[in-house]
């Protein structure tokens, strides 16, 4: 082989090199376009964006200057409002207790937001902003359109002799389903986001029930707002163990939910995990389910849901079940409506 033909022979080879990377990149450039597309109707697809900061003035005009006739719901940590934005989008505001803001001066609020607004599932309630200002603390979510909690439909919403209100009973299917969507909401806060959050406060008043009974977790991750050593609206839904807000404490917190929804009693400090843990031991479930409630043909789907919740209330940190756990033996529970 001569000079001449030598050259061609790597020329030819270099430009078969080129071609061959200018296809790869064509290809990478499709799968590219292929995997950020966003399909409008497809929401596991949008990108997650963390909350934006909002304008004081831009809230309280949302909420008739957090007029009283806005006031949907009132806790530990504040005051949450209907609000209705200038382009005609309704979604709530917390705003948080002015004793709380003032005693939490040094904690980074928004970074706090930020890193909350992360959590995306269908069992979550997300924070879409929030605003702060000198004695101001809110923080913007999406409106539940029931705009009613676990307490309140197990609790609040029958009559003071216990019959049964026009609005009927939650069913056990309804039940188990909410259930299920608790635990898998947990679940998704402590192993599905990054970082990992920690509820601190799992209790019936911090799930809302959507128009289809569907569980929506809220007020995640705010322990850091709560006055240290107050614990007075946990009292009954975390163990004796000590310390503040862990994901064992959740677990057993879901466990005491769990005893609410089968029994129909609430929490009343621990006195209801003492009353049926026992009776759960014994295989006695027909005796801690809702009095209100006929017996359903098929036993089984509750007896299970009274072990795990057994399983969470009756077991140290040590030995208590992961939430990814008990999510899937509930989720196996459920019936699909």
């Amino acid at each position: 082989m001569n000079h001449e033909d030598s050259t061609i022979g790597v020329d030819a080879a270099i430009a078969l090199v080129g071609v061959v990377l200018l296809a790869l990149s064509v290809v990478l450039y499709i799968i590219c376009k292929k995997r950020c597309a966003v399909d409008p109707d497809d929401t596991s697809t949008v990108a997650i964006l963390p909350a934006n900061s909002h304008q004081l003035s831009d809230v309280e005009s949302a909420t008739d200057g957090f007029h009283g006739s806005r006031v949907v719901g009132e806790g530990r940590l504040g005051t949450v409002y209907k609000a209705t934005s200038a382009t005609g989008d309704t979604y709530t505001v917390k705003r948080i207790h002015h004793h709380l803001v003032l005693g939490n001066p040094g904690v980074s609020f928004s970074s706090r937001m930020k890193s909350l607004s992360y959590a995306n599932h269908p069992n979550v309630v997300p924070i879409f902003g929030f605003s702060e200002a000198p004695g101001e603390r809110l923080i913007i979510s999406e409106f539940v359109g029931n705009t009613k909690s676990l307490d309140y439909h197990l609790h609040q919403s029958y009559l003071e002799d216990g019959r049964r209100p026009s609005s009927g009973l939650l069913s056990w299917d309804i039940r188990i389903r909410i259930a299920a969507g608790m635990a898998r909401g947990i679940e998704h806060l402590h192993d599905g986001s990054v970082p990992g959050i920690v509820h601190g406060c799992i209790k019936p008043s911090n799930i809302m029930l959507d128009m289809d009974f569907c569980a929506r977790i809220c007020d995640y991750g705010l322990s850091f707002l709560v006055e240290p050593g107050d614990r007075r609206e946990m009292v009954g839904y975390r163990d004796g163990e000590g310390g503040g807000a862990c994901k064992e404490n959740d677990v057993y917190g879901l466990g005491v939910v769990l005893l609410e929804l089968l029994s129909g009693r609430r929490c009343d400090g621990g006195k209801l995990v003492e009353w049926a843990l026992p009776m759960i031991r014994e295989c006695s479930v027909r005796e801690i389910l809702d009095g209100r409630m006929g017996l359903p043909t098929e036993l089984t789907p509750l007896t299970r849901m009274a072990k795990v919740a057994s399983a969470c209330v009756g077991n140290g940190r040590k030995t208590r079940p992961s939430i990814a756990h008990v999510a899937a033996i509930l989720s196996s529970l459920e019936v699909q409506p």
